[in-house]
């Protein structure tokens, strides 16, 4: 049986933890956002939403845009810590240096929300995004059942290893197996998720594969950049051209007939989502490793409700 002396320097200990947990519990002030690229309205929709919900929240957000360059955003993100930012919202420019920016937050005891893309070997304390494999696989389960399972498809990836590329690739792959009449007969990578990169890549594969009856951008700019690939090369069969993303000028092409389905993300969600994660965890409360959202399998029939207002 513990005696008096031990169970009073025990409720002792407990209670001097608790007090270290108050005190270094504290409500943040400012948030660091970097941005991969504000060129693309994905990244746009999340900065407007997190700015707007941090409004809200009385927050001082700090908005820094990479324009796609990974060494900008370490730079950038140095620049923020340096700042003494209470929380970091990163969405990574590249795969490559992923990693860097969050072992310097971490090392600073500042909490990183990834949103969009995790990084590789050093996942921030949340990740929020998509579920881009279900999502994936959706969106091709739908492409293999308006095909009747037959056709020859081309990829335009997404730019090489990030997190949707990776995922958006394996969903699509998942459902295919079903459907072992389409194939995948030519894919390509781009650098920055374009809609001129959509374009060239686009053309690029058509000379090689003329019969090609279905085109798969893994963003909804390579889509349209896709799109207007075909328009340009005059095919004499229809080919059906999918997109990924739910981007605001992408939902009223695909409603005026330029390219035919896509999944349409909870951006205006996922900013608020990361807003309230970064208060809880500078609070010292507990955020689930993975917040992943589903997103809307997306076409003409079903795409006014998006462009009137996005999720």
């Amino acid at each position: 049986m513990l005696s008096r002396a031990v169970l009073f320097t025990a409720a002792a200990a407990l209670a001097l933890v608790g007090a270290v947990d108050i005190a270094n519990a504290k409500d943040a002030k400012k948030i660091g956002l970097a941005v991969a690229n504000l060129q693309a309205d994905f990244f746009n929709q999340i900065k407007q939403s997190v700015e707007a919900y941090g409004k809200t929240k009385d927050l001082e957000i700090i908005t820094v845009d990479a324009k796609g360059d990974a060494a900008t955003q370490v730079s950038q993100i140095q620049d923020l810590l340096a700042q003494n930012i209470d929380a970091l919202i990163y969405i990574p420019a590249g795969a490559t240096a992923a990693s860097v920016p969050v072992k310097a937050a971490k090392a600073a005891g500042v909490p990183v929300i990834n949103v969009d893309r995790n990084a590789e070997g050093a996942p921030g304390d949340t990740f929020i995004a998509t579920n881009s494999v279900e999502s994936a696989k959706n969106l091709c389960d739908y492409i293999g059942k308006q095909t009747g399972g037959k056709g020859e498809m081309l990829i335009i990836h997404g730019q090489k290893g990030t997190t949707p590329e990776v995922d958006r690739t394996k969903g699509c792959a998942e459902a295919l197996q079903a459907y072992p009449d389409i194939k995948v007969v030519g894919e390509l990578w781009s650098e920055g998720w374009h809609q001129d990169e959509g374009f060239k890549l686009t053309q690029d594969l058509l000379q090689t594969n003329p019969d090609v009856s279905i085109i798969w951008g893994q963003a909804d700019a390579l889509a349209l950049g896709a799109a207007q690939a075909v328009k340009v090369a005059h095919p004499d069969h229809p080919i059906l051209v999918a997109g990924f993303d739910g981007d605001t000028a992408a939902l009223v092409a695909l409603r005026d007939g330029v390219f035919d389905v896509t999944v349409t993300q909870q951006t205006q969600k996922m900013g608020r989502l990361a807003v309230d994660s970064a208060i809880a965890l500078v609070k010292g409360e507990t955020v689930p490793a993975e917040q992943l959202q589903p997103a809307t399998l997306t076409t003409k029939d079903n795409v006014a409700q998006f462009v009137a207002e996005h999720p």
